[in-house]
């Protein structure tokens, strides 16, 4: 990826319904290039999708927590696509460790967040840290610094 591209990243991340003409104009490049360049990195899997930030408390979901699972072999929640398809579960995430996978889920209650555990109890253990805030709730991805800069000049 060059410079370019992360330009292209950059405008769509901050605002995904821009259109080829706009973003052209923002980064400098003509329509059919932006277009071109933004296929690539759909093809190429870099852009995965194109969504709406949702704020969760404004949408019912005021319950939000982190639930860490421990559960190995063929009952563990990560050999279970249906497990993905609950509506309270948004982010399911394997991990290293004492416990397999980490779950971000949102729940409208503590009912229904109790609902969620016992759900998950034939699984394995659950563990469960409620969310109170989220001083950073989503950031765009950048370039990544190089791991060996340029030598500065004496």
């Amino acid at each position: 990826m060059d410079d370019m591209d992360w330009a292209l990243l950059r405008e769509l991340q901050a605002d995904a319904r821009l259109s080829f003409s706009e973003l052209s104009r923002r980064v400098h490049l003509s329509p059919p290039s932006v277009a071109e360049r933004v296929r690539r990195l759909e093809e190429s899997g870099v852009i995965t999708g194109y969504h709406a930030h949702v704020d969760l408390t404004r949408a019912g979901r005021t319950v939000v927590a982190l639930i860490r699972m421990s559960c190995y072999g063929t009952r563990c929640i990560l050999h279970d696509p249906a497990v993905a398809g609950w509506p309270e579960i948004l982010e399911i995430h394997r991990i290293t460790g004492d416990a397999c996978s980490v779950l971000k889920v949102a729940a409208g209650s503590i009912g229904a967040f109790e609902g969620v555990i016992d759900r998950l109890a034939p699984y394995g253990q659950p563990s469960s840290t409620m969310v109170l805030s989220s001083p950073l709730n989503w950031q765009p991805v950048t370039p990544l610094a190089s791991p060996n800069p340029a030598p500065r000049p004496r």
